[in-house]
C-alpha cells in the first residue's frame, strides 16, 4: 500500500525544503572546516541517542561538531540555537561515538558551526560536558 501523507516531508516530519537546506548549511561548514585545518572523519553519525553533524580532526583532537542553520536573523542567530538541552544531546551522542568506534585521541571537544544567511560563523571549543 502506498505511503499516506504529505509528500514534501522526510521521514522525521520536516519540510523537505528544510532538509535540504540542513544539507546544505553542512555542505558549507565542511568547506570552512577544511579550509581551517580540519579532516573530516565522518558525516550524519546516527544512533538512538540522537545524531552528530560532523565528526573531524584537528590536530590530534577529535572533534564534534554541530551545524546549526538559518535562513536569517528574523527569529535569532544560529549560535543561539544551540541550548543546554542540544549540548548534553551531543554529548550523549559522541559518548556512543566513542564506544563504537573507539578511535585514538589525545583530547576531544566540541565545536559548533552556525550559519545565519550568507554568515558562517565557527566557534571553536563552544561547550564543555565531561566526557
Amino acid at each position: 500500500m502506498p505511503r499516506r501523507g504529505p509528500p514534501d516531508r522526510d521521514h522525521a516530519g520536516r519540510g523537505a525544503s528544510t532538509h535540504s537546506k540542513g544539507q546544505a548549511g553542512e555542505e558549507r561548514a565542511v568547506a570552512l572546516l577544511t579550509s581551517h585545518g580540519y579532516r573530516v572523519v565522518e558525516r550524519n553519525f546516527r544512533c538512538r541517542a540522537g545524531e552528530l553533524d560532523i565528526i573531524a580532526r584537528d590536530g590530534d583532537a577529535l572533534v564534534f561538531v554541530e551545524v546549526r542553520t538559518r535562513a536569517d536573523a528574523a527569529r535569532g542567530r544560529a549560535l543561539e540555537t544551540v541550548t543546554a538541552a542540544k549540548q548534553r544531546r551531543v554529548a550523549r551522542v559522541a559518548e556512543v561515538y566513542l564506544a563504537a568506534r573507539q578511535p585514538a585521541f589525545t583530547s576531544c571537544r566540541f565545536d559548533v558551526v552556525g550559519i545565519t544567511g550568507d554568515e558562517v560563523t565557527l566557534v571553536r571549543d563552544a561547550f564543555r560536558l565531561g566526557l
